[in-house]
């Protein structure tokens, strides 16, 4: 699927990636973001986003930043 579009799911912790994935639909990848901060968000430092690979916009972020 060449052009097809990716959205990129980070988990940093103080700033050094931990974890990726990868997912063709948003939906899903929304639903794995959801899923990361209920799981992972209460490590120290830890940082979750969600980015289209295609645009490189960030589409979610945890922590959100004031």
């Amino acid at each position: 699927m060449t052009g097809a579009r990716q959205c990129h799911l980070i988990l940093a912790v103080d700033g050094r990636p931990m974890m990726h994935g990868w997912w063709a639909a948003e939906k899903t990848a929304r639903e794995k973001f959801t899923s990361w901060v209920g799981e992972r968000g209460a490590v120290p430092g830890a940082r979750i986003t969600l980015a289209d690979d295609t645009t490189g916009q960030e589409l979610m972020t945890w922590p959100q930043e004031d």
